[in-house]
């Protein structure tokens, strides 16, 4: 239950993040149309953007804020928080790549469908992962198999 609660606040604070409301279908309308294209376009530039302007700051922060301690504890706890940082932002530059090798499927109109078997991924679940690029079957599948390999 958690996880659904926190996988739908993240869509929402994505659509928020670009200042869109979840995406109505309109009877017969065809999947991932012009309208539709746009939509992601829209939601995943921004992202990227926002993500673009975290690292930004990350640096300027950094930079701002580095010192050289003469306490030992001091500086440890800085190092801690810099290294912190430089995780999240190294996860948010690989995002990031995510992010644009998506866009670079929604200027080839390949955007929306299932990489593994081709089908419609769906509106709601684009949504929630703009970056998804398996359906769901695949995708719990692929997960499946993972766990089997793992364990």
């Amino acid at each position: 239950m958690l996880k659904s609660k926190n996988r739908k606040a993240s869509s929402l604070s994505i659509l928020t993040i670009a200042g869109l409301e979840p995406y109505q279908l309109k009877p017969g309308e065809k999947y991932m149309n012009d309208a539709q294209l746009l939509y992601f376009r829209c939601i995943l530039e921004t992202w990227r953007n926002q993500l673009r302007d975290e690292v930004e700051r990350t640096v300027l922060h950094m930079r701002d804020e580095a010192a050289n301690f003469p306490d030992p504890v001091d500086r440890a706890a800085q190092e801690e928080e810099f290294n912190l940082e430089l995780r999240n932002r190294d996860r948010e530059r690989k995002l990031i790549k995510k992010i644009e090798k998506t866009l670079k499927k929604v200027e080839e109109n390949n955007f929306g469908f299932c990489e593994t078997c081709g089908i419609e991924i769906g509106i709601r679940r684009l949504e929630a992962r703009p970056t998804a690029d398996l359906c769901i079957d695949c995708k719990t599948l692929a997960e499946i198999r993972e766990k089997q390999i793992v364990g």
